[in-house]
């Protein structure tokens, strides 16, 4: 599963931008979080945060 490290996530919105299953948006404070139920983990929001705040966590 991946997760976003809120207190790494600047709000940039690259991640939610290239996600190709639109399983991230924005939260009520302005950083972005992932819908597990709707990943696919293809890991292109990983690859793409320059911020570094998306990780792998085991379910």
């Amino acid at each position: 599963m991946l997760v976003i490290d809120k207190d790494k996530c600047v709000a940039c919105g690259v991640c939610a931008s290239i996600c190709p299953v639109g399983a991230i948006s924005e939260g009520e404070d302005g950083k972005y979080e992932i819908n597990p139920d709707e990943c696919m983990e293809c890991y292109s929001c990983m690859n793409t945060c320059t911020s570094d705040a998306i990780s792998e966590v085991e379910d």
